[in-house]
This record gives C-alpha cells, sequence and structure tokens, in this order.
C-alpha cells in the first residue's frame, strides 16, 4: 500500500516540458549581439514553472501539435528550395528561413490550443 508520501511525489512530478526553459538562454544573444531578436526567447524561462502531473492527454496534444508543425516545415522547406534554386539569392533565403520558422511555431502553438480547447480526441 503506497503512503502519502509516495502519493505526492508523483502528483507534484516535474513535467519534461520545463527542459524548454533552458532555451531561455537564448536570449542572452541579444545582449552580446546587439540584435533585440533574441529578447524574444527570454520567454522560455517561463516553462521552467511547469511542474505538475503528468498527462497522458497533454503529451498526446503536444504530439499532434509537433506533428503539425512538422508537416508545416516539409512543404515549407520544399517550397522553398524550389523557389531558392530559381532565384539564387541569400536575401529571400534568409527571410524564408524566418517565414518557415515562424509558421511551425504559430502552427504549433495554434494546433495545441486548438486540442486542449476540444478536450478528448475520441
Amino acid at each position: 500500500m503506497r503512503g502519502i508520501d509516495s502519493m505526492n511525489q508523483t502528483t507534484l512530478k516535474k513535467n519534461p516540458i520545463r527542459l524548454l526553459g533552458l532555451l531561455g538562454f537564448l536570449g542572452l544573444l541579444g545582449l552580446v549581439t546587439g540584435n533585440a531578436g533574441f529578447y524574444g526567447y527570454f520567454g522560455f524561462f517561463a516553462f521552467f514553472a511547469a511542474i505538475g502531473k503528468s498527462d497522458e492527454l497533454l503529451h498526446m496534444n503536444l504530439a499532434r501539435a509537433g506533428y503539425n508543425a512538422f508537416i508545416v516545415s516539409i512543404l515549407g522547406v520544399s517550397a522553398a528550395m524550389a523557389i531558392l534554386a530559381m532565384t539564387r539569392s541569400l536575401e529571400i533565403a534568409a527571410l524564408f528561413f524566418a517565414g518557415i520558422f515562424i509558421a511551425q511555431i504559430l502552427t504549433f502553438l495554434f494546433s495545441f490550443y486548438l486540442y486542449e480547447w476540444k478536450g478528448d480526441p475520441a
């Protein structure tokens, strides 16, 4: 029979998603390089506070949202490679790189919030 101590340890288990908080250190590149675009990475420090019960539905929704972002990246990189093969422009390559990254993040966020809002996928 499990005691109260073992039950508290399982309910307050650290969530593996809190490791995303390590990406917050990329914000320091903004201080070093003077590029203000890196300051957005400081927002990842909020993931260090993600302590809670590990939820199977949460993990499933994360996987589904990650799959959607992966599909967007495959389509975006394919289109970018085709266009860059014709134009051979580094300026356009930089724009595609940033655009695909933004599209991946937005797709993941909107998909994740949609799946969390809908609840059980069954």
